[in-house]
């Protein structure tokens, strides 16, 4: 009897929901997203897709390179495209107005310095970064470039992922809200990094993201994470003595 009284509320529940009108286009991101961030979670630890490099590190981190992008960027775009039948500029892929307010790239970059040179002399960061480790007598060049290279790919995907896909896509329904709902997820993605990391992340997420609304365009929020991304990497090598 009980079961059956819960199965009606839930029916009538739906049935006002229904009557409301489903906004299909939010339900298909938040779907999108949790799946996007399942397959980016587990099908690194599988075997690599394909042979990058002849050194094993690299080959590997560019097979976690390519996931990313597949379901950071590849995925939501063909959804855009097919599904949604919108332009990519409407999700932050477009330089008109990108670096109307580039001083805030400045003053960003001049927050996280000294952030930078405080925590990465900790055990946890230098455990973790830089995400290429450099064999004994290794140069920079050419894999660790190599690699920055594919690192920025990744940033650029994750970029229009998060401040592209899902604040844009959801900001008819949420307005300034989506930039929050965005920073959930963001920010469980840094789960497993350093705790400040982790942390960092939520105001990371929310000005991104503000940013990206405001100009509705990824691009700075790209070079903003980029740069730092590559401060942190050249800061542990500066400590290890690998500069």
């Amino acid at each position: 009897m009980n079961y059956f009284w819960f199965l009606m509320q839930i029916k009538d529940f739906f049935s006002e929901e229904l009557k409301k009108g489903i906004d299909k286009k939010v339900i298909v991101i938040c779907v999108l997203t949790a799946l996007c961030l399942t397959m980016n979670k587990y099908l690194p630890e599988m075997q690599p897709f394909f042979h990058f490099s002849d050194n094993v590190q690299l080959s590997h981190l560019a097979n976690w390179v390519f996931i990313l992008c597949t379901f950071y960027f590849v995925v939501p775009v063909l959804v855009i495209k097919i599904i949604f039948k919108e332009n990519l500029s409407d999700y932050g892929l477009k330089w008109k107005g990108a670096f109307k307010d580039y001083w805030l790239y400045i003053v960003m970059l001049c927050v996280m310095v000294p952030l930078v040179g405080f925590f990465f002399t900790t055990a946890s960061f230098q455990a973790r970064y830089p995400f290429y480790e450099l064999s004994p007598g290794e140069k920079l060049y050419p894999d660790f470039w190599s690699w920055e290279a594919l690192y920025f790919l990744q940033f650029f995907a994750l970029e229009f992922f998060f401040r592209g896909f899902m604040v844009h896509g959801m900001k008819h329904r949420f307005g300034f809200y989506s930039v929050f709902i965005m920073t959930i997820p963001y920010c469980m993605i840094h789960f497993g990094k350093p705790l400040p990391e982790t942390i960092a992340a939520i105001a990371a997420g929310i000005v991104l993201g503000t940013l990206s609304l405001k100009s509705r365009s990824i691009l700075l929020g790209v070079c903003i994470h980029y740069s730092v991304g590559l401060m942190m990497d050249m800061a542990a090598l500066w400590h290890k003595n690998l500069l």
